[in-house]
């Protein structure tokens, strides 16, 4: 199984793809973290933010590996605690079946993207700087995955 990170944003600071890169390559091939990055939109004066959502959809949905389950981040998903995300992970690595998880930009997820997700997760009901999130889902995915192993890495 692949969990494919499908994110809006480019040429984002070196500590993002740094933190990113950290936490996925300690994930082993079976849970490897695949990451997609899509082009914003480009933003003149008077863009609408429903506008960029819309722009960047089109090109987000196109980043959707055929036969990948669908989960879209989003604040009005389900908030996961690790244990959670553990469970979850698990039923995904038992399914085998291949994940994208989407995060859009500034403006957040159209609607055609939660539409396509079976599931929406929340992050935290906290607002985070958009290139944050990448660095906070590879980490918890790592977690999740050490958890499922026992490995020493999470201590709750």
């Amino acid at each position: 199984m692949r969990i494919h990170l499908i994110s809006v944003g480019r040429r984002l600071p070196a500590w993002v793809d740094a933190g990113y890169k950290e936490y996925s390559k300690r994930l082993p091939r079976e849970c490897a973290l695949h990451l997609v990055e899509i082009e914003p939109m480009r933003r003149g004066r008077g863009a609408k933010p429903a506008d960029a959502r819309d722009d960047e959809a089109s090109r987000i949905l196109k980043a959707i590996p055929k036969g990948a389950a669908v989960v879209a981040l989003d604040v009005g998903g389900v908030a996961w605690s690790t244990e959670d995300l553990s469970r979850q992970l698990s039923a995904w690595l038992g399914d085998g079946q291949d994940r994208a998880l989407l995060v859009g930009g500034p403006d957040g997820l159209a609607g055609a993207c939660l539409d396509r997700a079976g599931q929406a997760w929340s992050l935290s009901r906290m607002t985070f700087p958009h290139p944050l999130v990448r660095v906070i889902l590879a980490e918890q995915i790592y977690r999740a995955w050490s958890l499922l192993q026992g490995h020493p890495y999470h201590r709750a």
